[in-house]
């Protein structure tokens, strides 16, 4: 399970000491990566220098509402400090809006500001149907992201990750090659595996060490 989890805390309040424990856990435990703020970065890649634990960010966080050059200043910003992994969030409104050529184009100028790091686009599955999650996919598709993402926990009375919404993901994606990040609500180990039967090949989460690393011996 250690090699599914991105460690995660993105709290607006999170101190560096918690920040410090949260990467002392991931180097415990051998996590795959750890997803932090983006003022977090270059402390987060200076601190496991010496491990293969990626650095994952989020751009447009949590709402996804600024403008599409923002966002690319922002993707450049943290490559330049060490992001391993980028983390977008769309604008759902343009979803909502049908302006289906401003996420495409959107994802596609991120993904290059991205500089070959690989590119993870959150749907904020919470606020979309079925056929707009679909339709979302389809975009990523286009915008050649790496991977579709379910939610950045933020929705209030938000569920975050479903399964049926993490299955339905990787079946519209899995023929394109992309993969899916199941993020928000997952909070124990039976959660977990059901989201990675689901198709999901990562978990974003801050209980990683309560699911724990060895549930997937079963």
């Amino acid at each position: 399970m250690n090699k599914y989890i991105e460690h995660t805390l993105l709290k607006q309040d999170a101190s560096r000491a918690e920040i410090t424990k949260l990467l002392d856990e991931a180097k415990q435990y051998k996590f795959l990566g750890v997803c932090v703020n983006p003022c977090n970065v270059k402390f987060a890649k200076e601190y496991l220098k010496d491990t293969e634990i990626k650095v994952v960010t989020v751009i447009g966080f949590p709402l996804g509402q600024n403008t599409t050059e923002i966002k690319i200043l922002e993707t450049i910003d943290a490559v330049k400090n060490g992001a391993d992994e980028i983390d977008m969030v769309i604008n759902v409104g343009k979803l909502k809006d049908k302006e289906y050529g401003y996420i495409t184009d959107e994802i596609l100028k991120i993904k290059t500001a991205c500089q070959g790091k690989p590119l993870k686009v959150i749907l904020e599955t919470d606020l979309l149907t079925k056929d707009e999650i679909k339709k979302a996919c389809k975009l990523c598709v286009e915008g050649r992201a790496d991977f579709v993402k379910t939610s950045t926990g933020f929705v209030k009375n938000g569920v975050g990750a479903k399964v049926e919404d993490v299955k339905l993901m990787y079946e519209t994606v899995k023929d394109a090659g992309l993969k899916v990040k199941a993020s928000g609500g997952i909070r124990d180990k039976e959660t977990a595996l059901k989201m990675i039967d689901a198709g999901a090949s990562r978990l974003g989460t801050s209980s990683g060490v309560k699911i724990g690393v060895n549930t997937l011996n079963r």
